[in-house]
């Protein structure tokens, strides 16, 4: 009960943060139009943080078993986040003014929203047929949508990291040894759409389970 509680508790801090990022970001779109897109990091960067940085939680929830979700696709979507927005959007002040950092969050906020009210109602152990549905299929066409998007700000960041050297080390005499952080992030794209294979495996494998005939009448009953 406790734990069930926490995970509540968490499913809701991070469901009120990203309602709360979206929510904004329409408003803002609304009111201004493409003006506030150039914007947005600004606006909501904080925030974002906030909830990516807490969704590190999520793989101490699986680690420690009150979690059952897979392990390895969870750490993988997490650490692409904390990879494409602290290290790539959030070291370069050019890049934060992009169309695609709006894109971007839009993409991961629609996402969230949906799936942390599905995890919220099923810790009370209500299940909504069409938010089930919604929530395990939905990440399906957008998933593969924001890994597109990340590699995107990936590319356009690349310039900026080869001008201005950020994150590449060169070390003295005697180790001769360098780090052309333009070549890593280029090693990491290829990561990206290897890990996204697997993901979408992952996510197709999860709907089967959750929409299957059968587990349909069970969670109606």
């Amino acid at each position: 009960f406790t734990m069930n509680t926490y995970l509540f508790v968490y499913d809701l801090m991070q469901f009120c943060g990203h309602s709360w990022i979206f929510t904004n970001m329409i408003i803002r779109f609304m009111s201004f139009g493409k003006d506030s897109l150039a914007d947005t990091f600004y606006s909501i960067g904080l925030v974002m943080r906030l909830c990516q940085l807490l969704s590190i939680l999520e793989i101490l929830h699986i680690l420690i078993g009150i979690d059952k979700s897979r392990l390895f696709p969870r750490f993988l979507q997490i650490t692409e986040r904390i990879i494409v927005l602290f290290v790539v959007i959030n070291s370069q002040e050019e890049v934060q003014g992009k169309y695609i950092v709006c894109v971007l969050f839009f993409l991961w906020n629609l996402l969230d929203v949906v799936r942390y009210t599905y995890n919220m109602l099923s810790r009370t152990g209500i299940y909504y047929l069409p938010l089930t549905w919604l929530n395990f299929s939905l990440c399906i066409p957008l998933y593969p949508l924001s890994v597109l998007a990340k590699a995107f700000a990936i590319c356009v960041s690349l310039p900026y990291f080869e001008s201005f050297g950020t994150y590449s080390i060169k070390l003295p005499f005697p180790f001769a040894f360098s780090i052309y952080f333009p070549y890593v992030l280029k090693i990491y794209l290829l990561v990206l759409f290897i890990g996204m294979c697997f993901i979408i495996q992952n996510l197709f494998s999860e709907r089967k389970a959750h929409l299957g005939t059968g587990n349909i009448k069970k969670k109606r009953s």
